[in-house]
């Protein structure tokens, strides 16, 4: 059987990040990508100029057209800029059954541009966060969700977990790319206690699309089979190896992609 992932996600018209850069992480971890585009972005490397929201009635006809054809092995959920895109997306994924959701709860680019809504905050928490195997937000998404400040330790990392998973999700990753030390540390927190993935922190600018790319990266090692503890980390081992890639790509002028083929790709 070919494994199958849906990206439902706003696109980034640079490439970096977004379906591009969700699509890119399938094709290179062997997995069959799908989309169902939620909103358009005109950004770059630097920030982003401008969204064009996707009606909620045509994200919900992209839903139904994939999934009434596809058999979807996983779904990973990225930007959402509104009430109306969330609550399309919530009935689409009930509608078909969906399993193995992956939800990243983007809120703010790299750039430091803001992607979501604020009273779209309350609408992803009620109607997205209980149909969420895992979600993947960063600190400031993190703090952001449970109304506090970011966390600056591991157990205030593991705080704000236990209060996300009170929405409904089955498990929290809260990633630690946005800490400091010399290493990069995700929590997974759920019904098993935590699990501490721990990676080398990388000295680099060239991070546009990380977030995106990690999510993607458990939805495709999902769609293959693995359990969450497996699909975390590998994901977390090919998202490091594709951070420290990244300065032989010359995209762009601020901050740059990953690395996505970094395995494939000769003399880059």
């Amino acid at each position: 059987m070919t494994a199958i992932a849906v990206t439902i996600a706003g696109s980034d018209s640079s490439g970096g990040a977004g379906i591009q850069a969700d699509l890119k992480t399938f094709a290179a971890l062997g997995v069959y990508g799908a989309s169902a585009i939620a909103a358009l972005t005109a950004q770059n490397t630097q920030g982003v100029s401008a969204i064009h929201d996707v009606p909620a009635d045509f994200i919900a006809a992209q839903i139904d057209a994939v999934f009434s054809d596809l058999d979807v092995d996983a779904v990973k959920i990225g930007m959402l800029s509104n009430v109306a895109a969330i609550e399309a997306v919530a009935a689409g994924l009930k509608r078909h059954a969906a399993r193995n959701i992956v939800l990243d709860p983007v809120m703010v680019a790299t750039s430091g541009d803001r992607l979501l809504a604020a009273e779209a905050v309350a609408a992803l928490c009620r109607e997205l966060l209980p149909l969420a195997l895992v979600v993947t937000p960063n600190l400031h998404e993190a703090a952001a969700l449970t109304d506090a400040a970011v966390a600056s330790s591991e157990d205030e990392m593991v705080a704000q977990a236990l209060r996300i998973l009170a929405f409904g999700p089955r498990y929290v990753l809260m990633k630690g790319g946005h800490g400091t030390g010399a290493e990069s540390v995700d929590l997974l927190v759920g019904e098993e206690g935590v699990v501490r993935f721990p990676a080398p922190r990388i000295a680099t600018d060239n991070t546009h699309g990380t977030g995106c790319t990690l999510s993607s990266a458990i939805a495709a090692g999902l769609a293959k089979g693995l359990g969450l503890n497996d699909a975390v980390r590998a994901a977390k081992v090919y998202v490091t190896a594709a951070i420290a890639a990244a300065d032989r790509l010359a995209v762009g002028h601020g901050h740059g992609p990953l690395h996505h083929f970094y395995q494939s790709w000769s003399g880059l």
